[in-house]
């Protein structure tokens, strides 16, 4: 972390943690932020689900919400970024106060609620997208919606044309009774919704699936049966936590889901779990507690492909993208790896 950067930090969390990442998005917009450009090497080059990344290391939805910062976030070292989520029509979410840091344990609670531009909006931004990096949107439904699993599908038709990926959000505890659409059946029913969709664009981009980490096994043999069934090109592991196990912070009891380091076990768990019930079938982006290049590494070496990261932004700046792929190729050629393909799943076996 620069100096800069540094300084810039303390005078963010002075302020509501809202507002303070508003000035960061504008901040990203006007230029000043790290902008190392594209970090790489054949050792971090990764095929995804048939997206060739320049390193594993992705921006996870939530930061940008809107794709307003595409450009900037582009060159700020990520092998690849998610926008969203984005519903059919603009949302304003749930009130505030709905976002809260946790600085004694690296942790944020969130509870925005999909607040949202509304596709329009993401669809006139993302035609002007920056070319040359792997660009993605996560999808939701509005809260009022009469059929929310259809929404799913109307959001990818109006943004597809413009996306290398998509992901299917149904694990967001901040929406009253999305969670129910993990179910086998609900699933099902919203994915092949989806895949049509998906198979009307004039490409056919990969389509991930996004979980929550607060699932029992039964329910994740279930996942990755109907996500194999439907298609999927992979699952996202995980989405925000209910579980309060463990912190300290003074927000620690707010409504909402919990990300950051508190994340970090659980999450990896239940990604080995899934890396063990796929066999290696799909890819897995490993999601939660992501804040170093060590993280990083234990996420690929208990099965994931890739891995995203955002709350650890939050304490750490956006230099920390390029340090975390650096000490990744660092720690993969400590160890002998060729590729971070060959040490994805190595390690596995801890984590179940």
């Amino acid at each position: 972390m620069t100096g800069l950067e540094r300084l810039g930090l303390g005078l963010m969390h002075r302020l509501d943690p809202e507002t303070a990442h508003g000035l960061a998005l504008r901040a990203l917009r006007m230029g000043l932020a790290p902008a190392p450009g594209p970090i790489t090497s054949p050792r971090l080059r990764v095929d995804l689900a048939g997206m060739a990344l320049p390193n594993p290391v992705g921006l996870a939805a939530g930061f940008d919400k809107n794709a307003e910062a595409l450009a900037p976030l582009s060159r700020a070292g990520f092998g690849f970024v998610e926008a969203g989520a984005i519903t059919p029509r603009a949302q304003p979410g749930n009130p505030r106060p709905r976002l809260f840091r946790l600085a004694e344990d690296r942790g944020v609670i969130n509870r925005f609620g999909f607040n949202n531009g509304g596709m329009e909006a993401a669809a006139a931004r993302l035609a002007r997208r920056p070319q040359g990096t792997v660009i993605g949107l996560n999808l939701g439904a509005n809260k009022d919606s009469a059929d929310r699993a259809a929404d799913f599908a109307t959001v990818l038709r109006h943004c597809g044309a413009h996306l290398d990926f998509a992901t299917v959000n149904v694990s967001s505890p901040n929406t009253e009774r999305l969670r129910e659409l993990q179910g086998a059946e609900a699933l099902a029913a919203l994915l092949a919704g989806v895949m049509a969709a998906r198979d009307g664009l004039p490409r056919r981009i990969p389509v991930f699936l996004k979980i929550a980490p607060d699932l029992g096994d039964t329910e994740l043999g279930e996942i990755a049966e109907v996500a194999r069934g439907a298609g999927i090109a992979g699952i996202i592991a995980t989405n925000t936590t209910l579980s309060r196990e463990g912190l300290r912070g003074a927000a620690r009891d707010e409504a909402g889901g919990l990300s950051g380091a508190p994340l970090f076990e659980r999450s990896t768990r239940v990604l080995a779990r899934l890396s063990q019930l796929t066999g290696g079938d799909m890819p897995l982006i490993g999601v939660g507690g992501v804040g170093s290049a060590g993280d990083a590494y234990a996420k690929i070496r208990a099965g994931a492909t890739a891995v995203q990261l955002y709350s650890a932004l939050v304490y750490e700046g956006l230099s920390l993208v390029s340090e975390i792929a650096r000490g990744l190729d660092a720690l993969l050629a400590r160890d002998g790896f060729a590729s971070v393909a060959e040490a994805v799943g190595s390690g596995r076996d801890a984590w179940l």
